[in-house]
Parts: structure tokens; C-alpha cells; sequence
């Protein structure tokens, strides 16, 4: 038997990208993302705790003007995380798997996302 003539199993090659693809993918690396954020914060909480040297060394790179793009991209993986996560804890209880459903619960993460990224990037970051 060739190996070439074997059937092949249907891939992102062959499906259309749709709203929950896009948002799947998009959750799974926020998640990854977010863990880079925990472990910035991590370093910052280590620093207040070992006294004013290490905390003045890791402050004047968080306090830096360019520190606040990672801030701010970090800031819009929380809520699209979280707000992604609300609508997958809406579909665990079996609502909301209509197509018209899914596509406005998706561009609704997408618009909560970027109004409270915007919110915390003028009011608190920026």
C-alpha cells in the first residue's frame, strides 16, 4: 500500500475561519499570554518583598514609557479571556449554539474587549 493514496482527515487547510475559530485560537494564546503577565507580576511582588534596591531596579523597568505597550496588550488578553470565558460558561449551560447566537456572543467578546482594554489603557496605564 503507498502512503499518498491513504485518505486524508479534513484540515484547517479545507475549513472557512469563522468568529469561534478565530476566538478559540485567540483564547488559548491570551491564556499563555496572561501566564507572561503572572510571572512579570510574580517578579514585581518578589521585589517589594526583598526591600527598596530590588524594588527600585524592577520598578525603573515597569515604569518605563515603553513598558506600557506590554501593559496594555496584556491588559486586552485579561478581557478577552475573560469575556470569553463568560461565554463559554453561558454555553456550558447549553444556551446560545444558534449560528446568529454565536456570531453576536463573538463579536460581543470582541467589543468588550476592546472598550475595557481602552478604558484601563487611558484611565490607568496611560
Amino acid at each position: 500500500m503507498v502512503l499518498d493514496q491513504r485518505p486524508r482527515s479534513p484540515h484547517l487547510q479545507i475549513y472557512r475561519w469563522q468568529i469561534t475559530m478565530w476566538l478559540s485560537s485567540l483564547h488559548r494564546l491570551t491564556g499563555l499570554l496572561l501566564s507572561l503577565g503572572a510571572l512579570a507580576l510574580a517578579c514585581w511582588l518578589i521585589a517589594i518583598a526583598s526591600g527598596r534596591e530590588a524594588f527600585d531596579h524592577v520598578q525603573a523597568l515597569y515604569g518605563a514609557a515603553w513598558f506600557k505597550v506590554p501593559l496594555i496588550l496584556w491588559t486586552a488578553c485579561f478581557f478577552l479571556h475573560l469575556s470569553n470565558g463568560v461565554r463559554h460558561l453561558a454555553w456550558d449551560t447549553g444556551a446560545g449554539f444558534e449560528k446568529p447566537t454565536i456570531w453576536k456572543s463573538g463579536l460581543t467578546v470582541l467589543l468588550v474587549t476592546t472598550v475595557a482594554t481602552a478604558a484601563v489603557a487611558f484611565f490607568a496605564i496611560l
